[in-house]
């Protein structure tokens, strides 16, 4: 019986070798490619055919979301009215471990025609593509870890990487934020940890739940039980905030003598409650909830006055948590 594990091993070895590898190709070819990628006022177009194009296609996808727009045209459907896609304002990527892959090659001369810039990804510096282009990078491996050396592995593995690297530095070179990635993420947890602040989900106006500091106590807990918060915001006369009634201040009152139907409310509350600004975003709101180990927020404007309220269920809702 085979040893997977044995053999799975060895795989990665040789796959994190080949990635080792690259730190030799990261040289002034690599930084004119990057240049020209940067000075692009058109699109990048990824064109790799096979496991090259897979990997392509997933280096496009990466480009475009960290601030270098671009997408992924197949060969042969270029040959067949895709490039009509490509502009002179364009940079044409090319993925090819050989540099000699036909259906690649067959579109090169149009592409020198429209005047578009012809960068390539080639295992062979001295391959076909690799001199046709403004600018080549190289991905060589010393070995695939398919044991008969056939399947696309280690070079694809090493292809993934140096796209990734490319990616990556253009993301810095553009100044690229994290406000950046989310507009181009907004759906799913990731997007919503990225965009979301309190402002959209606060509970305002008649759903917020505040009392003032005269109001007796069964008053805040009539408002608490309205607003289904499990807390209610104290203000003062001129309606700035000054304390919070929590579910948890609620059980710490059972056991003293307090007269919930003749003590004000401002007996019991807490002063110098934890209250943060609408323009946070949700995923910081989170943050501070677990350090403080509270379970709600009260939003208050640059007055102190409370605008908004929020607690775990609203980012459980949201997605956020």
């Amino acid at each position: 019986m085979k040893n997977f594990k044995q053999l799975a091993t060895q795989v990665i070895n040789i796959e994190h070798q080949a990635v080792l590898d690259l730190l030799a190709y990261i040289d002034d070819s690599f930084e004119l490619a990057c240049q020209i990628m940067f000075q692009c006022k058109g699109r990048v177009i990824v064109v790799g055919m096979g496991k090259s194009g897979h990997v392509g296609g997933k280096i496009a996808a990466t480009l475009a979301s960290t601030g270098t727009p671009a997408f992924f045209v197949h060969p042969g459907e270029a040959s067949h009215g895709d490039l009509g896609m490509i502009t002179v304002d364009d940079v044409v990527l090319t993925i090819s471990n050989s540099g000699e892959t036909s259906e690649v090659l067959a579109i090169i001369p149009v592409i020198k025609r429209i005047g578009a810039k012809l960068l390539s990804m080639t295992g062979n510096v001295d391959s076909t593509l690799a001199k046709l282009s403004d600018a080549h990078v190289c991905i060589a491996v010393s070995q695939e870890a398919c044991p008969l050396g056939l399947a696309p592995t280690s070079s694809t593995t090493a292809t993934l990487v140096m796209g990734d690297a490319l990616a990556v530095a253009l993301l810095n070179a553009r100044g690229f934020t994290a406000d950046d990635f989310a507009l181009s993420h907004p759906g799913g947890s990731l997007g919503k940890r990225l965009l979301l602040r309190l402002s959209d989900i606060m509970h305002k106006d008649d759903r917020l739940p505040v009392v003032t500091e005269q109001a007796k106590i069964k008053d805040a807990l009539v408002e608490m039980s309205l607003k289904g918060l499990g807390m209610t915001a104290i203000v003062n006369a001129k309606g700035i905030m000054v304390g919070l009634f929590t579910d948890g201040d609620l059980r710490r009152i059972l056991d003293d003598e307090v007269n919930i139907h003749h003590d004000n409310i401002a007996s019991v509350m807490t002063k110098n409650a934890t209250v943060t600004d609408k323009n946070i975003l949700a995923a910081e709101a989170l943050k501070i909830m677990e350090d403080k180990k509270i379970n709600g927020l009260i939003i208050v404007d640059e007055h102190n006055k409370p605008i908004g309220a929020m607690n775990m269920h609203d980012l459980l809702k949201s997605g956020v948590l």
